[in-house]
């Protein structure tokens, strides 16, 4: 029972703050010239709420937008996505890795 109480709380809309960017390699594609190939970027982000950071990466390469930190956003997570909208644009992501918040001292 108390498996499946978890699990509706995690699709429940949680609060979170986008708290960095980063542009990290995630692939590779071949030049025009065909004679090599040069890595591919995409975002991640660091998503914060009270007592974790999400960090999250876009899944294609193309979705270029850029999302400013500290922009608040209301999240749900299904499986290994989160889902959100920030300035009134929904995002889909893959949660790559997730922290415990310590408590500030």
């Amino acid at each position: 029972m108390a498996f499946w109480g978890a699990v509706a709380v995690a699709n429940e809309p949680q609060a979170g703050t986008i708290v960095s960017e980063n542009s990290v390699p995630c692939g590779s594609q071949v030049t025009k010239n065909k004679k090599g190939t040069t890595d591919v970027l995409c975002q991640e982000y660091v998503v914060r709420t009270a007592t974790t950071e999400y960090h999250v990466r876009q899944e294609k390469p193309a979705d270029k937008a850029l999302i400013p930190v500290n922009t608040s956003v209301e999240f749900t997570l299904d499986k290994d996505k989160m889902k959100f909208k920030a300035n009134g644009k929904k995002y889909e992501y893959l949660v790559v890795s997730e922290v415990a918040v310590t408590a500030a001292k």
